[in-house]
């Protein structure tokens, strides 16, 4: 009988190692080969961040706990720093000088740029200045035809008002205090030139610039690709997810703009869509979509971290 046992157990271990099972950490075990490689694209990865935008505060990554899970899975992976708070274009170039060193750091040909909020659009003007350095462009939870939450807080700050010029000094305190606390860049900003572009009229003047992979119809897909790039988005719709998330009033009281149109509590759903839209009603506001606070967001939802995994092996299997 105990001889039966031992068999028994063998064979169950032999079954969950061939499925690509692996015991929990700290039990000594190297991940399977099929996990390793999972995330491993040809191309590195290129994390960008949204306006006021930061590489770690006060130990919480914006991008929480992802560049971990995309290396781990074998994917080679930078978070980019570009200004907290200016233009598109003025945030591309820095992108673009990014990409241009890690493009000659690491002898890879081009990268996959995936951008959060401002970060898209950010992501956008490289490829469309450089598209020979872009495999694909991947917006996640991104204002690509601009946010109403930015145009009534225009609405409400009149040019050249007293009320314009408390705003833009409140903007510039909050980035210096997060570039205090952060491990972030020091690069310069213009709040209000941030401002301008996140409007839908601001955002629309920059898509006439750079059209690539924007829907041609109010609510529908951009092209795959253009020019050789893929483009993808994915974004939520649920304002306020979890009770501890210490954001979430916030963009429960910022998501009334939309009325009764889906949106994160930052960018409405339509807005996000960008070439290939992979889903736009996950379960979660615009700081989930980043796993930002600690990962404290829907825990009936998919874990983002999981979502930038798939998205990565994605990029694998299409050979980018």
């Amino acid at each position: 009988m105990r001889k039966f046992i031992a068999a028994r157990k063998m064979l169950a271990a032999a079954v969950l190692l061939a499925v690509g099972w692996q015991p929990a950490s700290g039990m000594g075990t190297v991940p399977a080969a099929s996990e390793a490689s999972y995330a491993k694209t040809k191309y590195p990865i290129v994390l960008v961040h949204g306006v006021l935008g930061f590489d770690s505060l006060l130990g919480m990554d914006y991008f929480y706990g992802i560049p971990a899970e995309l290396q781990r899975s074998g994917a080679q992976v930078y978070v980019a720093q570009v200004s907290p708070a200016d233009s598109y274009e003025k945030r591309g170039e820095q992108l673009l000088a990014q990409v241009q060193r890690i493009v000659a750091m690491t002898g890879s040909q081009k990268v996959n740029l995936i951008g959060h909020s401002m970060g898209s659009p950010t992501a956008r003007y490289v490829a469309s200045v450089r598209p020979d350095l872009v495999a694909s462009v991947t917006s996640v939870g991104g204002v690509n035809k601009g946010s109403k939450v930015a145009d009534a807080m225009r609405g409400a700050l009149p040019p050249g008002s007293v009320a314009e010029s408390v705003a833009v000094a409140a903007g510039g305190a909050l980035a210096s205090l997060i570039r205090l606390f952060s491990t972030g860049s020091s690069l310069s900003q213009d709040e209000l030139a941030a401002l301008d572009a996140l409007t839908t009229a601001g955002t629309l003047a920059f898509n006439r610039r750079h059209p690539q992979a924007i829907p041609a119809t109010a609510c529908g897909e951009g092209a795959y690709q253009v020019n050789g790039i893929h483009y993808f988005s994915w974004s939520g719709a649920q304002p306020y997810t979890n009770p501890l998330d210490v954001g979430d009033p916030l963009l429960a009281a910022t998501s009334l703009v939309f009325g009764a149109e889906p949106n994160d509590g930052l960018v409405g759903t339509c807005s996000s869509h960008l070439g290939q839209v992979i889903r736009d009603n996950y379960r979660f506001n615009h700081l989930d979509e980043t796993n930002m606070f600690f990962g404290l967001g829907n825990i009936l939802e998919t874990s983002p971290v999981t979502l930038f995994r798939q998205h990565a092996n994605r990029l694998r299997n299409i050979g980018v």
